[in-house]
């Protein structure tokens, strides 16, 4: 098949920090050209990837030095160019926020797909999904899906990871500290994760970024509670550290305190062995189940799951892992998902 992947510009793709989405549009693109599929990548220009890289912009909006930038005139523009090389692809896959792309392909809306990465709960997201109903969508999890239940849905498709290689160290959470990972915000709620992490008895160390919609409440409710020995602030880190800061952690803590429509940060502490504390809160009861870690509701429960996941084997989740969560396994389930697109309609 000839498949464009229409990703946001916010970030590269791989990112070179912070980003799931563009993280998992990296896997998907490459795995379906190790599959044999021709495809196409509209990303920004400091994307790296095996598909045939189409970039509108030169560099990521996030960490473009040359600000101020305008994400709706560089989304625009992009769409433009898709639009115009539309006949070139059998399926162009979108990967954008808020169905910005629908009044752009609304005459060929059989031959797309939108992969959604967001909630979907926002008030004005399905009077605008009505306005064009016909646009097939995939779910990155059931969960996601609950606020547009009448929507055009093909498939729900979990996210995946690379299995990683055998020759990397294997960690067994000897550095004795719980871990946070992915961004600073209320939605997050690292306060929380600090709460846990000090009445179980561990210290916590966070790698995360901070928005700069984030900056007011890092500061008035994440900052205070940093002191550099129980409580330690890394900030952003990107591939190269992921692995051991989490592979070394007793587990992950995942506080959350929004409908998380998956939770990458999840499966990435699950593919180096580390269990998982999570919330229950959109996706996560999907994702962890009692092999992988555990689904909470209070602060009382976490703390005392702390210390059961601690035993867990760690060998067994990174079996769970490589079974469920596994990159091959979604390109494999994306190109069924096209396959069947393109035979509903003849193609």
């Amino acid at each position: 098949m000839k498949i464009a992947q229409v990703a946001p510009l916010y970030e590269s793709v791989p990112p070179r920090l912070y980003g799931g989405t563009e993280r998992i549009i990296s896997f998907l693109a490459d795995g379906l050209v190790e599959a044999g599929h021709d495809v196409t990548l509209f990303a920004s220009g400091d994307s790296t990837t095996r598909a045939a890289l189409a970039a509108t912009r030169d560099c990521a909006l996030r960490l473009d030095p040359n600000p101020p930038t305008s994400a709706i005139a560089a989304h625009l523009a992009q769409l433009h160019e898709v639009r115009r090389r539309a006949s070139e692809f059998d399926v162009i896959h979108f990967h954008l926020s808020h169905f910005l792309h629908f009044p752009f392909f609304e005459d060929i809306a059989w031959k797309t797909v939108t992969t959604p990465h967001g909630r979907l709960d926002y008030r004005d997201l399905a009077g605008a999904y009505g306005l064009w109903p016909r646009f097939p969508m995939i779910s990155i999890s059931n969960n996601q899906r609950l606020p547009l239940a009448g929507a055009n849905w093909l498939a729900t498709i979990h996210h995946g990871l690379p299995a990683r290689p055998h020759s990397q160290p294997q960690w067994n959470g000897e550095g004795g500290y719980l871990a946070f990972l992915g961004r600073v915000s209320r939605d997050k709620r690292p306060d929380r994760a600090i709460e846990i992490a000090l009445r179980s008895g561990y210290r916590l160390r966070i790698a995360a970024k901070i928005g700069d919609d984030d900056q007011h409440y890092f500061r008035e409710t994440v900052e205070p509670l940093v002191d550099g020995t129980n409580v330690e602030f890394i900030g952003e880190i990107g591939e190269a550290e992921k692995d051991e800061f989490l592979g070394k952690a007793t587990a992950l803590l995942f506080p959350i305190d929004w409908p998380e429509p998956f939770g990458l940060a999840v499966i990435e502490a699950m593919s180096v062995g580390t269990p998982v504390v999570a919330w229950n809160c959109g996706a996560t009861g999907e994702i962890v189940d009692d092999e992988t870690g555990a689904v909470v509701d209070t602060i009382e429960a976490a703390v005392v799951a702390v210390h059961r996941v601690a035993r867990l084997d760690r060998a067994r989740i990174r079996a769970v892992f490589e079974r469920r969560f596994g990159a091959e396994r979604m390109v494999g389930q994306y190109a069924d998902a096209y396959a069947r697109l393109l035979a509903m309609h003849g193609a």
